[in-house]
């Protein structure tokens, strides 16, 4: 990758587009090279009269992976884990696929400096697997089932399942209509702050956003 520096004139719409100052934002630009460079060198090498593959630019889905377990602590489940990715915040731009280095600044500044509301809009984005405004009956199934480990001896353990999503759905949608809008998440979460990821852990916890960000300091 070539320039080894932000340019000025990024690095000043970064800063009005996150909720990092100067520092981080270098110190985060650094850390997306690198990870950038070892999974190009991870990468497989061409097959035998086939034309090389095409160079990985950005953070890939396994190194997105990678960063969520090992930096962050996100041991969530798979399809929690693919939910962010999906829904990571890419901007007007950034299409999908691989995050350039502003996709990858603006979602982590969500995951570790966002507001209530960005936080907020962020696990409600994950949950709802449709994309269709709401976060159902079948999604809730769906999502409680993953997360729920079969108890031996269960006979039917989906009976549980649909139980825990009556009891979820009876604190989340206020209401009363059957599903969950992000007006009634919202105002769930308000009064039971608990409920913000009540279908899977989708950020990281206060104390490893608050040892990264410190990490980041130190590399200065």
């Amino acid at each position: 990758m070539p320039h080894k520096k932000l340019k000025e004139k990024h690095l000043e719409t970064l800063l009005k587009l996150t909720h990092f100052n100067r520092n981080e934002l270098e110190s985060l630009y650094t850390m997306y090279r690198q990870l950038v460079t070892a999974a190009q060198a991870a990468a497989p090498p061409a097959l035998s009269g086939q034309p090389p593959p095409a160079k990985i630019e950005g953070i890939d889905q396994n190194t997105f992976r990678d960063v969520m377990h090992n930096t962050f602590d996100l041991v969530t489940e798979e399809a929690i884990l693919e939910r962010i990715w999906i829904t990571w915040e890419r901007g007007a731009a950034g299409g999908e696929g691989a995050l350039k280095f502003e996709s990858w600044v603006r979602g982590l500044s969500v995951l570790l400096k966002g507001t209530e509301e960005e936080r907020r809009n962020h696990c409600f984005n994950v949950y709802d697997l449709n994309a269709d405004g709401y976060i159902t009956r079948d999604e809730m199934f769906i999502l409680l089932k993953n997360s729920l480990l079969k108890q031996p001896g269960d006979e039917d353990p989906d009976e549980g399942v649909r139980d825990l999503v009556e009891l979820v759905l009876k604190k989340l949608d206020i209401d009363k209509d059957g599903r969950v809008s992000p007006e009634d998440y919202r105002e769930a979460i308000e009064q039971e702050p608990l409920l913000l990821e009540a279908f899977g852990q989708c950020l990281p916890t206060k104390r490893h956003a608050a040892a990264f960000l410190k990490s980041l300091c130190i590399k200065q």
